[in-house]
């Protein structure tokens, strides 16, 4: 027979693992061994029975103490191990078997008592807004389905003049325990009472208007205030207009995200807004004041002489509204960029020869340049010679 390892080692933990630590020690191998992750894999199967003896020795303070003196001789005379089949009928795993086969197959038991006061679920929808709506603030009416108690059965649900009745299945706790067979023994288990849902009620006779429900829906419209600032993709939180809650929980809430429209000038980046405004060639080359649109509205600016494309400006306090503060706003941010003109008058065109003879002559830059290579060749100097394109690799 093979030597049985240390059940600290096994575990790996420490001597001094608190029960916490071995628990969560256990339940990590147990996930990463359990045979129905590992159908038919014997060497997972030995390792999780390994691991499922190890934690229930060590996981008991009394055994543990036998442990911690006489090792696993305190087991041999008729306590076994798991190759001698180790007794585990007084061990409770519900705790961590609860969670783990929940875990491994979405089910499990119920954490706490399901019938309780449980919160309801929220609900969420959206509306649109533009662009300026969203920076400066706005109301909006949306349109909720909203849950209200019933009427006619006060919100038991039950047909008028009866009652809901205790559940039979579970006797009005919402939870029934049910025994598992596993590799160490019958494990007891808790689930929610699938007759009653966890609410410890059964209604037998429903009630005809909301059909055991306890609730009605009716549409509702609501003004919602979107503060300034608000951006894309936000919501607005209207407490206590979600699903009814469970057993006297309260409501959830009704979340309505914000849907911005997009501008066709203004970009926004948190709180900063970005545009690019046009620039004639006579402003950028001479200066002048143009005006600029803004979320505020147009406003005046004085361009500097000799400006360039892609010049940026920032006009403070043009951007959008902080949303804890609305008297703090970001900058808009402006890029200039030189507008070329595409159509001329004759006049125009005359009155662009003259300046360009003013300011270099660029128009005629390549006429000069043939006059001087050729005026060069007929005096016997060499004209200029090419230069000879290496050959690249893309050549």
């Amino acid at each position: 027979m093979a030597e049985k390892r240390d059940y600290y080692e096994v575990l790996g933990v420490d001597k001094n693992a608190d029960a916490d630590t071995l628990k969560k020690a256990y339940r990590q191998l147990a996930k990463k061994y359990h045979p129905d992750v590992n159908p038919g894999d014997k060497e997972a199967e030995a390792k999780f029975k390994e691991a499922s003896e190890a934690y229930a020795v060590l996981s008991d303070p009394e055994k543990r103490q036998k442990y911690d003196q006489f090792g696993h001789a305190a087991f041999e005379n008729g306590g076994g191990g798991y190759d001698g089949g180790f007794d585990f009928s007084g061990m409770d795993f519900s705790d961590i078997f609860g969670d783990l086969f929940g875990d491994l197959f979405g089910g499990g038991r119920a954490r706490g008592s399901r019938n309780g006061p449980q919160r309801g679920s929220n609900i969420r929808t959206s509306v649109r807004m533009t662009f300026e709506e969203a920076v400066f603030g706005c109301k909006k009416e949306v349109e909720l389905n909203v849950k209200e108690i019933c009427k006619t059965c006060n919100g038991s649900g039950a047909k008028p003049g009866t009652t809901p009745e205790t559940c039979p299945k579970c006797g009005g706790k919402g939870q029934v325990v049910f025994r598992q067979q596993s590799f160490f023994g019958v494990v007891q288990n808790v689930q929610t009472c699938p007759e009653c849902g966890g609410s410890g009620k059964i209604i037998k006779e429903r009630c005809s208007d909301c059909r055991g429900s306890g609730y009605v829906s009716m549409r509702k419209r609501y003004e919602v205030e979107f503060p300034a600032g608000v951006d894309n993709g936000q919501c607005k939180r209207m407490a206590g207009l979600g699903e009814p809650g469970r057993n006297g929980g309260p409501r959830g809430d009704a979340l309505v995200e914000a849907v911005v429209a997009p501008h066709p000038i203004f970009q926004r980046q948190d709180m900063n807004i970005f545009s690019t405004v046009p620039l004639s060639y006579a402003i950028a080359a001479l200066g002048g004041e143009i005006v600029i649109d803004t979320v505020d509205g147009p406003v005046t600016y004085e361009v500097k002489a000799g400006t360039t494309t892609d010049t940026q400006i920032r006009l403070r306090g043009k951007g959008v509204p902080s949303l804890r503060d609305s008297k703090t706003r970001g900058d808009h941010y402006v890029t200039f960029v030189i507008q070329t003109p595409s159509k001329l008058s004759a006049k125009a065109k005359e009155l662009l020869r003259q300046f360009d003879e003013e300011t270099g002559s660029s128009l005629t830059a390549a006429e000069r340049f043939r006059a001087q290579r050729n005026a060069g060749s007929d005096n016997g100097e060499a004209a200029p010679k090419k230069t000879k394109k290496k050959k690249g690799l893309f050549s």
